[in-house]
């Protein structure tokens, strides 16, 4: 059995593990175990009843956090040369097509989010097995498969997030850094807990929000109440 690091110990002496507490004591309570240099990503945990193998159960979508995620999004914009300006304008940080292609095609990934558009799909999807492990596939749902290159490059840049659930239903996500205040912490989640909870599948019978887990880098989870939310 692994030892538990002096860190991880103290942090685990501040809050009972087992109890479940409102989203503002959770995020005092994570803010308080986090003990990383650096300033740590808060992170949530959301397990829904839903099945994902099934398609018309499947939960994704985008959320524009009102705070953002604290931290420098790279951007990468794959357009023809008439959308090149409006990408930079908009602040993208890499603009191109054919020799991004080939750098991504050699490894590179040195980005955060891609960006494309409808016509140069065909290029772009070659690039699967590189990018799709990576998580970094444009997707028409995600909002990154766009004609509105520049709109979507500052939606994305300000916070604009995108989720979907995993093969365990679990949707997990990033919602703000350690270094935040509690309300900047709540609003993120509120906001992303809203949007989950609009995308509930018609077809996703019993209790939706199994559960909800906040935690901040190498910090232990704490449950949320899921009433927070829901009532």
């Amino acid at each position: 059995m692994a030892r538990l690091s002096k860190n991880r110990k103290a942090a685990e002496e501040k809050f009972d593990k087992s109890q479940v507490y409102s989203l503002e004591e959770a995020t005092k309570i994570v803010k308080d175990i986090t003990f990383t240099k650096f300033d740590a990503g808060v992170d949530i945990d959301v397990k829904l009843g839903v099945d994902p193998r099934k398609a018309n159960q499947m939960v994704r979508g985008t959320v524009a956090l009102p705070h953002g995620v604290g931290k420098e999004v790279k951007v990468l914009v794959l357009c023809t040369p008439d959308k090149v300006q409006e990408a930079k304008d908009a602040g993208a940080d890499h603009v191109g097509l054919d020799d991004y292609v080939e750098k991504l095609k050699g490894g590179w990934t040195d980005i955060d989010v891609i960006i494309t558009m409808p016509s140069v799909m065909g290029k772009v999807g070659a690039l699967g097995k590189v990018l799709g492990p990576r998580g970094l596939m444009p997707n028409p749902k995600s909002g990154t498969v766009t004609m509105e290159i520049g709109k979507t490059v500052k939606e994305i840049k300000a916070g604009k997030i995108d989720f979907k659930v995993d093969k365990f239903g679990i949707i997990h996500t990033t919602v703000g850094r350690s270094s935040f205040d509690t309300e900047k912490l709540n609003d993120n989640v509120k906001e992303i807990m809203s949007t989950i909870l609009k995308l509930k599948p018609t077809s996703s019978k019993g209790t939706y929000v199994k559960s909800v887990t906040l935690s901040s880098t190498m910090s232990p989870g704490v449950k949320v109440l899921t009433k927070s939310f829901t009532a």
